[in-house]
Parts: structure tokens; sequence; C-alpha cells
């Protein structure tokens, strides 16, 4: 058997998406604490794709590479779905070292699973939580163009011209950014409410391109993100996905070829599980959870 102490990777036909500590991942899939689990590996007897590895710092993609323990295959995660209406003050980090109130702690299993497309701590709304990084890299990465929604209100008036200029594009610190779609639905006293469309995601995008025609946002909450719909559900609550919700965010024509024109490179493919439709107990479903301090 070949022994290998470098970190593995995986090949480029399998590109990885959310790679895990092998520790990590041998620990959600019972075989221990991280320290016993750790052990295991400088023991020799973790293989990844039939490679012995000894290396601590070894990162893996459960889904796409095969891990071994004593030569068997260890258990694959069942995949799970999660909607969020994120309240504002939560933080979408899994590691926060400020120790705040995380979208993952709203969620059962939360510490393994991750968030989909990030709203910074002041902004609400729709988070997808989920432990499949295949469709998490799908929803999220610019070159499949999934669209997210959101409401928006924003001090003052907006002038036509501004509005031309959030169509046509602004110029921020790292790249020039544009709305998909923006138009006004309500104008207020002393403030303006908008639904503007992105079909990319930087770091509070929506706050800088306001910012860059001088008005400072209120109130964001995302409404949508490609198919799926925040609807009523309650800030602070949780549900699962449905097969249909999944099944949709997850079809081909959810996205759009990038802007060189190049179709997706990645697909995948909607889970044929039971599970993933069950709703979750009445201790659960709809349930509001607040922050800790609130």
């Amino acid at each position: 058997m070949k022994r290998s102490h470098p970190t593995h990777e995986p090949t480029a036909s399998q590109p990885s998406v959310q790679p895990l500590r092998l520790q990590k991942v041998l620990a959600t899939a019972g075989y221990g604490s991280r320290r016993n689990c750790e052990q295991l590996i400088l023991d020799g007897r973790v293989e990844v794709d039939r490679v012995v590895v000894c290396q601590l710092g070894t990162r893996v993609d459960i889904k796409q590479q095969d891990v071994r323990v004593d030569g068997e295959a260890i258990p694959r995660p069942k995949l799970v779905y999660y909607m969020v209406n994120k309240p504002p003050g939560v933080v979408c980090t899994n590691r926060d070292p400020a120790a705040r109130f995380r979208v993952i702690d709203l969620v059962p299993e939360g510490e393994q699973l991750f968030t989909v497309g990030r709203l910074d701590r002041s902004s609400e709304g729709l988070i997808i939580v989920t432990n499949d990084g295949a469709m998490s890299h799908r929803l999220a990465h610019p070159s499949f163009g999934v669209e997210k929604t959101y409401a928006v209100e924003v001090a003052g008036h907006l002038s036509q011209q501004e509005l031309v200029r959030l169509r046509r594009g602004v110029h921020l610190a790292e790249a020039f950014s544009k709305a998909a779609r923006v138009h006004v639905k309500k104008a207020l006293k002393r403030a303006t409410q908008l639904e503007i469309v992105l079909n990319e995601g930087r770091n509070r995008e929506i706050r800088r391109m306001l910012a860059r025609v001088g008005h400072k946002v209120l109130r964001l909450r995302r409404v949508a993100f490609g198919s799926l719909k925040l609807g009523n559900l309650r800030v602070g609550a949780v549900r699962l996905l449905s097969r249909q919700e999944i099944s949709r965010l997850t079809r081909p024509t959810e996205g759009r070829a990038g802007k060189s024109g190049e179709r997706p490179r990645s697909k995948s493919r909607g889970p044929n599980r039971k599970t993933s439709t069950r709703q979750l107990g009445s201790r659960q479903a709809g349930k509001t959870i607040r922050p800790r301090g609130s």
C-alpha cells in the first residue's frame, strides 16, 4: 500500500467544493472526538482515494473523494437544505472569534453546515444553509448568474440619473459593479423603497453601490434567491426546503451563462431523498429563535 504524507488534493476533473479538514470529516462520521480522529490519521489508519494520509492539515471533499478508515469507507453525510430568515445582528460566518450569534446557531446540526450567499451583519432576509458543497458553488459563483432579489430602503429620493447609474454600473474599489435590475417600489417622505436584483455577489455590494450615488441604506433584506422566495417566513425562523424547491434551485436553467457566454462548468443534481422534504417537528418548524442576549 502506498503511503503519502503531503496534503491530498482532488484532481482537476473533480474540483473540490468546500473542502473540510479530514479530522472533522471523521468526527462528523462518528469516529470519535477530533483528537481521537487526529490520532487515527497519525497512526496511518486513514486513506483518501486509496492513499494513506498522515498529515493533519489534509482537506477533503467528502462528495468527490473516497475516505476510508481501516480499509472501510466512511458513511456519506445526509444532504440537508434549510431556509433561514436571518435577523439583523446575526453573522453568517461559521467561525467567529467574537462569539457573536451565527446563522448556523438557528439551525439543527448547524455546526456541520454552512451558509450559501452571505449577508452582512446589519442585513437580513433569506439565507440557505446546507452541507451540499456542489449546490453552494452553483448558487454562489458569478459564472452561473443566479439572481438575488433585495428589498432596500434608502435615505432620500433617487433621481432618474442615479437609477441609470446603478443599472449601468459604478466603480467599486475592486471591480465595476452594476444591478441587473433596479426600480422604485415606493417613495416615502424622506426615504425610498427599492427592489434591486443582482447576479453577482461582492462584500456589502448594494450598500457600496448606493453610497457611490449618494444614498445611505437604512434597511436591506434579501427576499429571493433564484427561484426560492422568502415568503412569510418569520424573522429568525427556519424550515427545511421541499424536494420541489431543491429541484428548481439545482435545475440548469436556474442560472445563466457568464458574461463571456460560456456554459457553467459544473452542475449539481437535486437529491432524491425523502428526508429533504420533511418539515421540522412542531418545536422547530416556523419557530422564531431569538439571538442570545436579545
